[in-house]
């Protein structure tokens, strides 16, 4: 079984691709650095609840979207 992390790592990934935003951009949104973004979509980071908010709010999405994913 893949490890949470990088699975909503990719579901972060894919999100921000799909919304056609760099992780410089998703970062100056989120109020967070591009290398912390990196680290989260290659689930290299445990992410607070604070963060998870602030990532949501930089793609403009509800919260919920980002959990929208199928874990195996």
């Amino acid at each position: 079984m893949e490890r949470i992390e990088k699975t909503f790592g990719a579901q972060v990934r894919r999100i921000r691709i799909g919304k056609n935003i760099s992780q410089e951009e998703l970062g100056f949104r989120s109020g967070l650095s591009k290398n912390y973004i990196s680290d989260v979509e290659r689930g290299a980071r445990n992410v607070s609840l604070q963060t998870i908010e602030k990532i949501a709010r930089g793609l403009e999405i509800p919260i919920k979207e980002l959990f929208e994913f199928i874990i195996g």
